[in-house]
């Protein structure tokens, strides 16, 4: 169960609930690619090459951003136990060191009781607009060093971000090793996504629960560019917009900084009541890329996250792994 949580009896850090907190951040594919170290003034978020997707994601980017999702995640929670915390990134570990410091001004904000509400909400919207004001706010969050957002609510930019999505999933679903991936990653029924507690559970888009051996074999007849087109399209068109996530910095520690500002852009749009959903077909698809970037005429900055946005009904939530598997010793 997701709760609050709260500083140590003692007034001291309780660096296991920040770790909580830091776990329930967003990642590609619900990969869960990351491992904690715990040190009297810092936590060190670690990457998990184990958990990678090289073929989504051959570069790690989506990895690293879901270390900074992590990052911004454990920020909002040691303000709520009255502590400052500090993002550095180290290049000797490719790893986030996380500074951590009492603060008699820290304290809890809406973006940290919003972490355990955020969630990424796969179905279709209801097509209400969002308010200049919520804009104004989401626009705010997803600004940080070296990134900042892109807001597309016309209903022409729309249907142009959505022939780019088409285009992705003709290149990405009909590509054999991007499918085996993307099936390993998938939790047919809640049996199989409680016991590895990570993954893409069908219940969270509300697809019907099947045995794992059955899905299988029929997952071909159901997972085709075409079916994921028309999804896609429908939920694009529900939504109230597209926010594009652009960078001057194409880098590990420009990937850490996009996913804090995807990350607390997430929060604010959960506090505002407002779902989100990626959609980063145009952005994995590397050939797309460049063409994506140039229709937002972007010179020397490059779109390296998508979500969409809208007002819509709460789905049932993914899955986490235990703490304790994702903490490491000194």
């Amino acid at each position: 169960m997701r709760r609050s949580g709260t500083e140590r009896a003692d007034g001291n850090l309780d660096g296991r609930e920040l770790i909580r907190y830091a776990t329930l951040a967003a990642s590609s594919h619900n990969t869960q690619p990351w491992k904690f170290r715990i040190r009297k003034d810092r936590i060190t978020i670690l990457p998990d090459f184990s958990r990678r997707c090289p073929v989504v994601d051959p570069d790690d980017s989506h990895l690293f951003k879901s270390l900074g999702c992590a990052a911004e995640n454990m920020i909002h929670a040691a303000a709520a136990q009255g502590f400052l915390a500090e993002i550095q990134f180290n290049p000797a570990e490719n790893s986030v060191d996380v500074l951590l410091s009492r603060d008699a001004t820290a304290c809890a904000t809406e973006l940290y009781r919003a972490i355990t509400k955020r969630q990424c909400v796969k179905t279709a919207y209801d097509g209400r607009p969002v308010s200049e004001t919520e804009l104004e706010k989401l626009q705010k969050a997803g600004k940080g060093k070296s990134v900042r957002t892109i807001l597309l609510t016309s209903t022409a930019d729309k249907n142009t971000v959505t022939d780019f999505v088409t285009r992705g999933n003709i290149a990405q679903l009909t590509d054999r090793a991007f499918r085996k991936e993307l099936i390993n990653w998938i939790r047919f029924n809640p049996a199989e996504a409680m016991r590895k507690g990570d993954g893409l559970a069908g219940r969270t888009s509300g697809q019907p629960a099947l045995p794992t051996w059955l899905a299988k074999m029929i997952i071909g007849l159901v997972l085709t560019h075409k079916g994921q087109a028309r999804t896609d399209a429908t939920n694009i068109k529900s939504s109230a917009g597209i926010a594009v996530f652009v960078a001057s910095r194409d880098d590990k520690p420009g990937w850490v900084e996009l996913g804090r500002a995807y990350e607390r852009f997430a929060l604010q749009a959960t506090a505002l009541s407002i779902c989100t959903a990626f959609i980063n077909q145009p952005i994995e698809v590397r050939e797309l890329r460049s063409q994506f970037d140039s229709w937002l005429k972007l010179e020397a900055e490059s779109a390296l996250l998508m979500v969409r946005f809208g007002h819509g009904s709460a789905t049932p939530f993914s899955l986490r792994r235990p703490i304790d598997d994702v903490i490491v010793e000194d």
